[in-house]
């Protein structure tokens, strides 16, 4: 708290001080002291810019930057006015200009005008088209990024959180860059300003010696002279100091460390380079008419150095960590059959795609699969198994695999120094066409360096971990039932008795195990449905278990449960888009009805389920325009034996009951099948939109006419 207000008062009461400054004559102690405060700021400001990892860990330079220029434009004018109207300004000006001057003018002015160039020709003007080309760049790369932060999202490779901070650097980034181009221009006019106010201060003050005092014209120009170029230094060397910062903080790219120690740890990678120099000073040494000793001393220093910095694979072994290296010798059992086991989950990666995993090289693959198992629990209700990754000699280069217990169930391609560019039409980018691995989207695989134009021209851009992720993801979605084990469902039933003991002790008194319940949260997940409500699931599964030890009533008995929830996430904005059977569809259909060991199976002719599947995949075809998939709408007896026909035929189908429907929504009826007339579709002339208890009532109502 103490810190805010600090800084609340300071920099406000620092801009006051200026203009103070400006307006009121100062007396030579305080502007002795303004003096090295001007030059202390500057200093501690050129150490923090070289000691910052990245631009953005000063963002506030370019206010300061206006701020520390006015200060000084306002300090020069009162330097200025003391050195005209008394003829002296401080003890700090005088030995500055007696130290410069010595006995010389010229020399004096020259010095002074050489550090004047050196800012405005060359510190300021190259920064300032650094900031502008970096603002330019930083911009246009702005959507592009935007959007793999937004590709992130949707796959599961950061959180909600981690997506804001990053929208909120690349904003922040690109305000700065924008800022510096304009703070740029402080800098270019400040070193105008300080050369025009020395050629007044030299000007003004040989015409006040000489006219006003009655100096003579030698002494008011050593007079003047001294002052003025003091003056002119203690303003130009600090001016100097913040151009040098500004162009350090443009051209600073990120990096892990400070300036220094990135320079050196560069130039220690850099062993024979360092020698080959010192052997050029050497021979240049030899030339005739140069001096030998310095071109010795410092091509033998270079030589040294060169000699003591550690070769090429020393390096690479200080930067991998420490590994316990053992007595080869074969194998334990116990070793045997750890390799050997089948893992829930596993992705093999060809030698070439090492690097995707590797930290140490940038790979964050494995930061982004921690980041996906977060996403499915907060999704599914379930922790997904940690996965195993391996190397694999048998896959072809740039390709990888998923396993689910030991069979694989996906596979793609990710080659290096690529990214997948999706769209149809992708006329002016080369590569290679492909197909979107996860959904089948026309895709192609281009050079890395065309990412930023792709993303320009409104393209889904996709690094590779992104890709993988994504990959994978979808396939924990479609099988995690098979991934959920029962020591999973015992952890989850463990925090439940912790919140709900009476829950589980219910669950206990009816008999259902733990084997039961994974199966019937295996059986929801299988549908589609998370299981993060799991109080309610289980007290479904306790009270169906004293009438059925099914395992696909006990499901129903949830999904029943769970119906509102279940329905809601099928129905974007609340409507409903179904596809509901006709009266005499659905009666044949419930006459086909067969229950074999606690599974419901639909016994129909061959004729009757050919024109069933047809029928339901040509109204999926012709219902896809709407904002979300149809959904299939049947009666509770009839929907697990129905789901089960159409899951493996009619992909993309979600079947849910009358009772699974909550009354808050609207049902737009969108197909109706009857088998009899093969396909009757209502589109616009069809039901429409109506509340779903008001639908439900008028479908009762025909089933009770149909007997």
């Amino acid at each position: 708290m103490e810190r805010s207000r600090l800084g609340q008062v300071t920099l406000p009461g620092a801009v006051v001080l200026v203009v103070a400054v400006m307006v009121i004559p100062l007396p030579s102690p305080i502007l002795d002291v303004l003096i090295v405060a001007n030059l202390s700021t500057s200093i501690l400001i050129l150490l923090v810019s070289m000691n910052v990892r990245r631009a953005l860990d000063f963002s506030s330079f370019p206010s300061l930057l206006l701020v520390v220029t006015l200060f000084r434009l306002g300090l020069n004018v009162a330097t200025s006015r003391a050195v005209l109207s008394n003829g002296h300004a401080g003890e700090v000006i005088a030995t500055f200009g007696s130290v410069v001057v010595g006995g010389s003018l010229v020399v004096g002015l020259v010095i002074f005008l050489i550090l004047t160039l050196v800012q405005f020709v060359v510190i300021s003007n190259g920064s300032g088209r650094v900031a502008e080309v970096t603002a330019r760049f930083t911009l246009d790369a702005m959507p592009g990024k935007q959007m793999a932060i937004d590709a992130d999202l949707s796959a599961g490779a950061i959180g909600e959180e981690e997506a804001r901070s990053r929208r909120r650097e690349v904003a922040d980034e690109a305000d700065f860059y924008g800022a510096m181009d304009g703070a740029s221009k402080f800098v270019k006019g400040d070193a105008i300003a300080g050369l025009v106010i020395t050629m007044v201060n030299l000007i003004g003050g040989f015409l006040i010696g000489v006219v006003q005092m009655g100096m003579p014209v030698t002494d008011a120009i050593a007079k003047y002279s001294l002052l003025t170029v003091g003056d002119g230094l203690v303003s130009q060397i600090p001016a100097l100091l913040v151009s040098i910062s500004a162009g350090l903080i443009v051209t600073r790219s990120a990096g892990g460390a400070d300036l220094g120690s990135d320079v050196f740890a560069q130039f220690r990678k850099q062993r024979s380079a360092m020698r080959a120099a010192g052997v050029v000073v050497l021979l240049m040494g030899a030339i005739p008419g140069l001096p030998k000793v310095p071109f010795l001393l410092l091509g033998v220093l270079l030589v040294m150095i060169a000699n003591r910095l550690p070769l090429d694979d020393e390096l690479e072994r200080e930067a991998m960590p420490a590994v316990t290296v053992e007595d080869a010798g074969p194998p334990s059992p116990q070793q045997l059959a750890v390799d050997s086991r089948v893992e829930p989950l596993e992705l093999n990666i060809a030698f070439d795609l090492i690097g995707l995993v590797d930290g140490t090289s940038g790979g964050d693959l494995l930061d982004r699969v921690g980041a996906l198992r977060r996403k499915i629990a907060s999704e599914l209700g379930f922790v997904m198994p940690s996965i195993r990754t391996r190397d694999s000699g048998e896959l072809p280069s740039n390709t990888y695999a998923i396993s689910v217990h030991g069979v694989e169930v996906g596979r793609g391609t990710a080659p290096l120094g690529r990214v997948l560019v999706i769209g149809d039409s992708l006329v002016g980018f080369p590569g290679e066409d492909t197909r979107e691995p996860v959904f089948g989207l026309a895709a192609r695989w281009v050079p890395a360096e065309y990412q930023v134009q792709a993303e320009i021209a409104g393209h889904t851009v996709v690094d590779r971990s992104t890709l993988i992720v994504t990959h994978l993801a979808e396939i924990v979605r479609r099988r995690a039932g098979r991934l959920l084990s029962r020591s999973d469902v015992k952890v989850l039933v463990d925090g439940v008795r912790t919140t709900d003991p009476q829950v589980v002790d219910d669950l206990n008194t009816a008999g259902v195990t733990i084997g039961e319940v994974q199966r019937v949260l295996a059986g929801l997940l299988d549908d589609g449905v998370p299981i993060r409500d799991l109080v309610r699931i289980l007290e479904a599964i306790g009270d169906r278990a004293r009438t059925s030890r099914t395992i696909e009533s006990m499901v129903e008995a949830a999904r029943g449960e769970l119906g509102p929830a279940i329905s809601s996430a099928l129905a974007p904005a609340g409507r409903f888009a179904a596809v509901t059977l006709s009266a005499s569809t659905e009666h044949r259909l419930m006459a086909g009805l067969r229950t074999f060991d606690g599974v419901s199976q639909l016994e129909l002719a061959p004729d009757d389920a050919d024109t069933m599947i047809r029928t339901l995949a040509e109204l999926v075809s012709a219902t896809a325009v709407h904002d979300s998939a149809p959904v299939l709408v049947c009666s509770a007896p009839l929907r697990p034996a129905l789901s089960k026909l159409i899951k493996t035929t009619v992909p993309g189908v979600n079947v849910v009951s009358y009772s699974e429907i909550g009354d808050h929504l609207h049902i737009d009826v969108v197909a109706n099948v009857d088998l009899n007339a093969a396909a009757d579709r209502f589109g616009s002339q069809g039901i429409g939109s109506q509340p779903m208890n008001t639908y439900r009532q008028e479908k009762q109502d025909e089933y009770a006419a149909a007997d």
